[in-house]
């Protein structure tokens, strides 16, 4: 195949839409993303069975691993799924793939082309074009985001250079020399399945190439295991324009492959020794001695290797988020943008019950972000580093510009649950809720204060004493005291809310800080510290009692006191 210029830029602009479909798509999720598709998407990856199941079906129906692997990182990036719910789902693309030539072939049906079910789709979405609602705006996208990316995958695979049998004719002089001829084998199916973008594709080529005799079986399913690698890529070049989830969704799909490559690879002759007994077993013939049971032979090796990966895998979910979390750090705001988990439109035909009931999960992740700043606040007391100290003061100023968005947000959907009910008990309830919201976001205006006031410290080069900080650090681990109770009445029933203990570290704080106040005052007139430090050191311990003071206000909400 002739592949210039001309040949590179159609190539580019077919990557280009593929990418952009997928930007498009998970755009268009993030509009349309109401609480019943959350709720279909969590019933469908439930747990991790179902999830292997929901990647099954999917795949034997489109007929592509690529277009599920790639939809999973759209739903990462739209925040339906979470990247624990993304693996299983991911696993169980590998097994449809490897099951579907055999269930096609018997039913007699072919694959089926993208782009037969692209165009039906940007039929479907034109009229949509031309209504004004946000959320028909939202399908709209997620429509045409869909059919652009089938497209770019289908004109990748048509713009991709061809793999003749005759190019790979030099294969034929490297298959004796062990182990490394294995792992060269494995490169090589790789870079085959990058370049066709289909597994059933560069399986039928690797069946082609034992078929006139250039390899033999056991370089075949090397170039076979090498292929689940390359299949990979899909995903990965569609998280491109994704977060730092859906590029983690793509990494655990190509580490998945890669692990049980190795793993494959480790027990090479007695696996393909196992493979050669089962073909010569069904079929009365061996891949090692006939060409034509190779293909019964790679089949198998195909299905069982991702059956045996998945079932070896399942349940090792959090190595593999753990790994993928260590691959892709969080470096830009985007990738920690806070997401409501919880509650949508009010329009979504909750009930008021279970409206509140949704608000109130969501207040307690509110309640946990802000306890999280907290602990920035502490380490930030006592970071000598110029550049975690840095980061430190990033973290908490965009956690309070999130507080900010999410007491609008909380704030717009329970007044608007609030305008559509008339029972003086819910109302009451929903006050409680604005108020518990409103406390929440000034606590982390007082923290990104006090970040301030200890920025300001550092930059004048001023010091505590030792006493300041071990007084300051106490005052914090009775905050610390004071959120633990705060969490546990959030989670809590009404009937539930322990109030006392909620009073009882109130009181405490409160203690600490005249403590604290009395004795600054007569450090100040000893002239036992400098008068610039003491200012900020006072600031300090007195917006922790501030703190306390909005802590106890959302626990005696909770418990009806406002």
């Amino acid at each position: 195949m002739q592949f210039g210029v001309l040949e590179l830029l159609m190539l580019a602009g077919s990557l280009g839409l593929f990418i952009y479909g997928m930007k498009v798509l998970s755009e268009g999720l993030q509009k349309v993303a109401g609480r019943r598709l959350r709720l279909v998407v969590k019933a469908m990856t439930g747990n991790r069975f179902r999830g292997v199941l929901t990647g099954f079906t999917t795949t034997a129906i489109v007929q592509y691993s690529s277009v599920t692997t790639v939809m999973v990182v759209s739903f990462v990036n739209a925040g339906l799924l979470n990247l624990r719910q993304s693996i299983p789902v991911i696993m169980g693309a590998n097994i449809g793939t490897t099951v579907k030539a055999l269930v096609f072939s018997w039913v007699g049906l072919s694959a089926l082309p993208l782009t037969s079910v692209a165009l039906p789709l940007i039929g479907l979405s034109f009229p949509l074009l031309f209504m004004r609602r946000s959320s028909v705006r939202g399908i709209t996208e997620f429509l045409m985001g869909t059919a652009l990316l089938f497209m770019g995958l289908d004109l990748l695979k048509e713009h991709v250079p061809v793999l003749a049998p005759e190019t790979l004719a030099f294969l034929r002089g490297v298959g004796d020399m062990g182990p490394l001829s294995w792992v060269l084998f494995v490169i090589v199916g790789a870079a085959m399945a990058i370049l066709v973008q289909s597994s059933s594709v560069a399986l039928a080529l690797t069946m082609v190439l034992c078929d006139n005799g250039t390899i033999g079986f056991e370089m075949a399913a090397a170039i076979v295991l090498g292929e689940n690698i390359g299949t990979t890529l899909a995903a990965n070049l569609a998280a491109l324009v994704g977060n730092a989830w859906a590029k983690r969704a793509a990494r655990a799909h190509f580490l998945f492959n890669l692990f049980g490559v190795a793993w494959a690879l480790l027990l090479f002759t007695p696996y393909l020794y196992g493979l050669d007994q089962l073909v010569t077993y069904l079929h009365g013939v061996s891949p090692y001695a006939d060409p034509g049971a190779v293909k019964w032979g790679l089949s198998y090796l195909h299905i069982s290797f991702n059956i045996l990966n998945t079932a070896l895998f399942i349940q090792a979910i959090p190595f593999l988020e753990r790994a993928v979390t260590w691959m892709v750090p969080t470096r830009s705001t985007d990738d920690t943008v806070y997401r409501l988990e919880h509650i949508e439109d009010a329009l979504a035909g909750l009930s008021p019950e279970l409206s509140l009931l949704e608000a109130r999960k969501e207040i307690v992740r509110f309640g946990k972000l802000t306890h999280t700043m907290l602990g920035h606040v502490r380490v930030l007391l006592v970071e000598k580093d110029a550049r975690e100290r840095e980061a430190l003061l990033d973290r908490i100023a965009r956690g309070e510009e999130t507080t900010d968005r999410i007491e609008v947000e909380v704030g717009k959907y329970l007044t608007k649950v609030g305008s559509e009910v008339r029972s003086e008990e819910i109302s009451a309830r929903i006050q409680a809720l604005l108020a518990i919201v409103g406390d929440l976001e000034r606590v982390a205006d007082i923290f990104f204060q006090m970040s301030k006031a200890l920025e300001r410290k550092s930059g004048d080069r001023l010091w505590f004493t030792p006493e300041q900080r071990m007084n300051l650090m106490e005052m914090l681990d009775l905050l610390e005291r004071a959120f633990t109770i705060m969490e546990r009445n959030l989670e809590a029933e009404a009937e539930a809310v322990r109030l006392d203990e909620a009073v009882e570290v109130e009181q405490l704080i409160n203690q600490k800080r005249d403590l604290l106040r009395r004795t600054h005052l007569k450090s100040i007139e000893a002239g036992d510290y400098n008068i610039r430090s003491g200012l900020i050191y006072n600031d300090l311990f007195s917006s922790c009692e501030k703190v306390g003071d909005h802590l106890i206000n959302v626990s005696e909400a909770l418990a009806g006191e406002v």
